[in-house]
């Protein structure tokens, strides 16, 4: 460590050096985004987003087949994409910082980014990453559940809620996703802003997040653990909150990004 900031072993002298940070660098984090989001609310756009997607997933399910026990996974799995949607609530932040007025609209900007292609490069990983899941998520299903089909939603949850079966469904399926997750915020944590901030390459981005968080595991562990508290809540407000939870995060992300990245 130099002055205060953690290099990795083998990082080369080109690449961003990485800061030790703390709690409190995640709660200012986090006022900021809040700030931000205030600044240019942007809950409509995700709304737009969301609830198209997330009701046609419901209505689907409610006819029940795979995709009735899979709908959890389906709307879990939203999350993985999240660094994807946050992208031009970093683009707001990254205006505000810069003392530039800016407007929800001004989120459409990103797609000027000299780093577009290397965005869009990580953002298909982020969607492969997603199929695995629901993958993962049915693999799992059916060895603790069996392949059988269920005729009705009711009948699938007492299935889940009231087996010992059921419960190593949740269970397995919570340690599995968890670790999906954990693989999503150490690639793309800083990444992404990194790229819209500075376009050093796809390599020395992903490199920078997974050093970032190699340097800071505890604060990383509890941002992660922030991140899902946020997301859940939201969700349990028939998904209403995700309309501010995400954006608010995605403006956190980028002043996180400033606190850890020299």
């Amino acid at each position: 460590m130099v002055d205060g900031i953690a290099v990795a072993q083998g990082a080369t002298v080109a690449e961003p050096a990485v800061r030790k940070i703390g709690i409190n660098d995640l709660f200012d984090a986090l006022g900021k985004g809040w700030r931000d989001f205030q600044a240019a609310p942007t809950q409509l756009i995700f709304l737009a987003v969301i609830y198209p997607v997330i009701g046609a997933l419901a209505a689907r399910a409610a006819w029940g087949g795979d995709l009735m026990t899979l709908f959890f996974p389906l709307v879990s799995g939203f999350a993985l994409m999240g660094p994807i949607l946050a992208l031009g609530v970093y683009e707001l932040s990254r205006r505000r910082e810069q003392g530039k007025e800016v407007s929800a609209f001004d989120a459409l900007a990103v797609r000027h980014s000299a780093a577009l292609p290397s965005i869009l490069v990580l953002g298909l990983v982020l969607v492969v990453l997603f199929i695995a899941w629901v993958v993962a998520a049915r693999v799992i299903l059916h060895a603790t559940l069996g392949s059988g089909a269920f005729a009705h939603p009711m009948d699938f949850l007492a299935r889940v809620f009231g087996t010992s079966e059921g419960w190593e469904l949740i269970i397995i399926g919570h340690t599995v996703g968890a670790i999906f997750a954990t693989i999503v915020l150490a690639v793309t944590v800083v990444s992404f802003p990194l790229l819209l901030d500075r376009n050093p390459g796809l390599g020395v981005a992903v490199r920078t997040s997974l050093r970032a968080v190699a340097a800071n595991p505890v604060t990383m562990a509890i941002w992660g653990v922030i991140i899902a508290a946020l997301l859940i809540a939201g969700s349990a407000t028939l998904f209403v909150g995700l309309a501010v939870a995400m954006p608010v995060l995605g403006h956190a992300t980028w002043h996180l990004y400033r606190h850890v990245v020299v």
